[in-house]
């Protein structure tokens, strides 16, 4: 059943955070766009925010945020390992099928992600040696989040932090052809060194203004997500899952990761706690 927690309340700190970052962003990307159409920067910078719903939908999932975070569809083995385990979850979360998108990412640690409205991603280590029972547990805690609407604010940052990571790219790319031209032509015309200078400073000014406000408002995000992690370990636990939760902790406690993951699911797993901190709160509420 879902129920909203202050933790999906607070995940919109980041959300706030990175808003005028955001606004500055699509400002840049509405600059050429209102060369071709007479369009108010307040519609255009709607329209941006508004075409995010999508991302909430399914098929969207499937497609976007399964490339985004770097993960796959799962190959007929591993949906066979899942199969049981997210159908127990179904079955006792009373969730009808189909519901939620199932997602692997190729790393070599025990680890899982919720996102959007329906996407759950788990490592593919964690489904070639979690047991069904520990697989079930990692699962009903990423349900958790769902169902806490924890995924809400998150996946709205994900959508806002597109325009900010795609510009601040393409300035240092334009910034670098820019003055690589520029020392080209310096020696047979002086004023491209002039140019060469200002193209790198701006540019690169832009592109780290766009990175630090990014940047922020991650490390706000990673702060509040740790609140969100216990709240969903303490849903599972409720319902029902509590010990095959904390086996598989047990396992991340255990086990050091030998490769590392894509830049943008690193970046969402910083704000998952310590696992020992999880399983000593865990081991409280199994004692009561």
């Amino acid at each position: 059943m879902r129920k909203v927690e202050y933790s999906a309340v607070t995940a919109f700190a980041p959300v706030f955070a990175l808003f005028p970052v955001w606004l500055g962003a699509v400002a840049l990307l509405w600059i050429p766009f209102v060369l071709l159409f007479d369009v108010p920067f307040v519609l255009f910078a709607t329209a941006v925010f508004l075409f995010g719903i999508v991302l909430f939908s399914r098929p969207v999932q499937r497609i976007v945020f399964v490339r985004m975070l770097g993960a796959r569809q799962p190959t007929e083995l591993e949906r066979a390992n899942l199969a049981p385990a997210w159908k127990t979850v179904e079955q006792r979360g009373s969730i009808r099928p189909n519901r939620f998108v199932l997602a692997v990412a190729d790393i070599d640690d025990i680890n899982a992600f919720a996102c959007g409205g329906h996407m759950l991603v788990v490592s593919s280590f964690a489904i070639e040696h979690l047991t069904e029972d520990e697989l079930s547990g990692v699962l009903a805690h990423e349900l958790s989040h769902h169902l806490g609407g924890h995924t809400i604010a998150l996946t709205i940052s994900q959508w806002m932090s597109l325009p900010i990571l795609g510009l601040a790219q393409l300035g240092m790319r334009v910034r670098d052809v820019g003055v690589s031209i520029a020392k080209r032509l310096e020696d047979e015309y002086p004023t491209f060194k002039l140019i060469g200078w200002l193209v790198n400073v701006v540019l690169t000014g832009l592109s780290r203004i766009l990175l630090i406000g990014f940047l922020m408002a991650q490390s706000l995000g990673e702060i509040v997500g740790r609140s969100a992690e216990f709240q969903a370990d303490k849903r599972a636990h409720a319902m029902g899952f509590g010990p095959e939760l904390r086996y598989a902790l047990t396992r991340v406690i255990n086990h050091t990761p030998e490769s590392v993951p894509t830049k943008f699911l690193s970046r969402v797993l910083l704000s998952h706690p310590p696992a020992i901190d999880r399983v000593a709160r865990l081991d409280a509420m199994l004692n009561r």
